[in-house]
């Protein structure tokens, strides 16, 4: 893919392609029921669901954050026992203007799947757009939609990612930026709806990853997000920018606004702020 997402026509037009794999991962924080509940009444055609607690994370310990990667096989299999395949592209939608989806796609390169792409504008886009809607009644959970015409490979990672220990050591000699996707009260820790600590990382700036979206909810065009980045980034090049988030689900939206800005190379804090302010030890700002 030349650029990490795919446009509402786009997908319509290519639906029903044997290399095509739609996966709606609509997800409410709040409500984790919601998401699948939302998929139950309705789809778009052929769209697989994946549960963002489930199926996009790991088991969670008392310090690893609240949403933990799982085992690069482990997700791995996921999407094989899903249908997909190394010649597939991978195309993931939500409702939250791609705050979702961009976790998948980042999971598949993570596991060296180049080919995937969210869904600009997302759920709410494509209904607006009238296109076809699948709102047949289903008896359960859809878990592949066939087997793949190639295998999945488990390959060498296409993202990067660093580790709690390697944020807590960049605060005494600082490599790279932080960057904040939080909404700025979060930041501020004067609101914290969802972590037992408010704050941030010492050193961390701020970029919600709402200030991504244009008024229509799509992503804005790519100088735009490569003009407002710059000027918070400076200096900086892109392999020195990691992105957190409060559970490393919002941070891949940054990641992917800078990849589709052409600023190629920036990482994720998986654990992100609830992985963070799990070990009191770690200071907070």
């Amino acid at each position: 893919m030349s650029s990490p997402l795919i446009d509402c026509s786009t997908l319509a037009a290519r639906l029903g392609r044997d290399n095509v794999r739609v996966f709606d991962v609509r997800h409410d924080l709040a409500r984790p029921g919601a998401g699948f509940q939302a998929y139950r009444e309705a789809r778009i055609p052929g769209a697989i669901f994946l549960d963002v607690e489930t199926d996009l994370s790991g088991a969670r310990t008392s310090t690893n954050g609240r949403h933990p990667l799982p085992a690069r096989a482990a997700f791995r299999q996921r999407m094989v026992e899903a249908g997909v395949g190394e010649d597939d592209l991978v195309v993931a939608y939500d409702a939250q203007g791609g705050a979702m989806a961009a976790r998948l796609w980042w999971m598949m390169r993570w596991i060296g799947h180049a080919q995937a792409a969210v869904l600009d504008g997302g759920w709410p886009a494509w209904l607006a757009q009238g296109l076809p809607v699948d709102d047949a009644p289903l008896d359960e959970q859809r878990a592949s939609s066939g087997a793949a015409a190639s295998p999945l490979h488990l390959n060498e990672p296409l993202v990067g990612s660093v580790s709690a220990d390697e944020v807590a050591a960049n605060l005494e000699r600082p490599e790279f930026l932080v960057l904040d996707a939080r909404a700025h009260a979060r930041y501020l820790g004067e609101v914290e709806p969802l972590d037992p600590v408010a704050g941030h990382i010492p050193g961390a700036l701020n970029r919600p990853h709402t200030e991504n979206l244009a008024q229509d909810g799509r992503f804005k065009p790519a100088q735009a997000l490569r003009e407002e980045f710059a000027a918070l980034l400076g200096e900086r090049a892109p392999h020195q920018v990691v992105h957190q988030c409060g559970s490393g689900i919002t941070a891949c939206h940054n990641l992917l606004a800078m990849e589709h800005a052409g600023l190629t190379g920036s990482r994720l804090y998986p654990g992100s702020w609830s992985e963070w302010c799990a070990d009191p030890l770690r200071p907070v700002a």
